[in-house]
């Protein structure tokens, strides 16, 4: 038999895939005890270190630390920003992931880039940026000192710092989950006689209703965790524009019972944020591949 007919009836070779779950146990432990001892470091540590140091003169000091007008003050100065922040970052955040995914147009990609931009940029140099247009020596300022509106170190200085550093949260989460749902609903329900305002709620709502409130949960928690840009805009009034995270700076550095009280406060906004990855966690298993669309991108 000629060579080449031996090289046609030969078997072909055995190919091998290799495959990365197959790695030896001492691999996957040695990860997964990296993995473990990093969240324990720097996440598990911390967080009950501020619960020890909360708790640690007794419950009568813990909730006594809440008997102070500034920090009663600056709860509310808290609670009243995201419930401004977040409202308006949920309209907007719909209007630009309709407006991207739904229509073609002319900058579109600047527009996606547009809402990307508080990712990329510090909170401190939004801040900044807010003084400059709003305060006294920037191009604005005489005109809202002549009608006495007050922006800079007042609560629309905080409530426009924190919309600017939340504002990608819900559109992000909405933008990837309405391209891959497509156009096809809504076109149905308009087809069959619907108007617009009622395909909205009948159909877009209904269809984005869990990645929506997936994502008004972490526009939450950063608006009410934010400490850079409102930093910069609120003025640390004291009694006046201080939020939870820049009170809780200013007891920390007065120590003595200020430090307990700072660890008080601390715990509380920690408390908060629980809460939130709680819901968080809780969506995630009761709406697992809906909210896995949403981030397929």
């Amino acid at each position: 038999m000629s060579e080449l007919a031996i090289e046609l009836y030969r078997e072909p070779p055995v190919r091998r895939e290799h495959n990365v779950t197959t790695e030896t146990r001492w691999v996957r432990r040695t990860l997964i005890g990296i993995s473990l001892v990093f969240l324990l470091a720097f996440l598990v540590v911390p967080l009950v270190e501020v619960f020890y140091e909360a708790f640690g003169a007794g419950i009568a000091a813990y909730f006594a630390s809440f008997e102070d007008p500034d920090t009663r003050t600056a709860i509310s100065m808290t609670l009243l920003v995201a419930v401004i922040a977040v409202p308006l970052n949920l309209v907007f955040g719909i209007a630009a992931a309709w407006a991207v995914a739904k229509f073609d147009f002319k900058g579109k990609s600047l527009l996606t880039t547009l809402i990307d931009l508080p990712f990329s940029v510090s909170p401190v140099v939004a801040g900044l940026v807010f003084v400059l247009l709003f305060g006294a020596q920037g191009p604005l300022g005489p005109f809202l000192a002549e009608h006495r509106i007050h922006i800079i170190f007042a609560v629309p200085g905080i409530v426009l710092a924190t919309i600017f550093v939340t504002f990608p949260f819900v559109a992000r989460e909405l933008i990837p989950l309405m391209e891959t749902q497509g156009k096809a609903d809504e076109e149905a329900a308009l087809t069959l006689g619907a108007s617009p305002l009622k395909m909205f709620w009948t159909v877009t709502i209904p269809n984005i209703r869990w990645g929506l409130l997936y994502g008004v949960l972490l526009c939450n928690a950063r608006a009410m965790g934010e400490f850079g840009a409102v930093s910069v805009v609120s003025g640390h009034v004291i009694g006046g524009t201080n939020t939870m995270p820049l009170h809780i700076q200013i007891l920390y550095e007065g120590g003595g019972d200020g430090a307990t009280a700072a660890f008080a406060v601390a715990s509380l906004l920690a408390m908060l944020a629980l809460v939130t990855l709680v819901a968080k966690t809780i969506l995630e298993w009761r709406y697992g591949d809906e909210l896995a669309r949403s981030h397929k991108h």
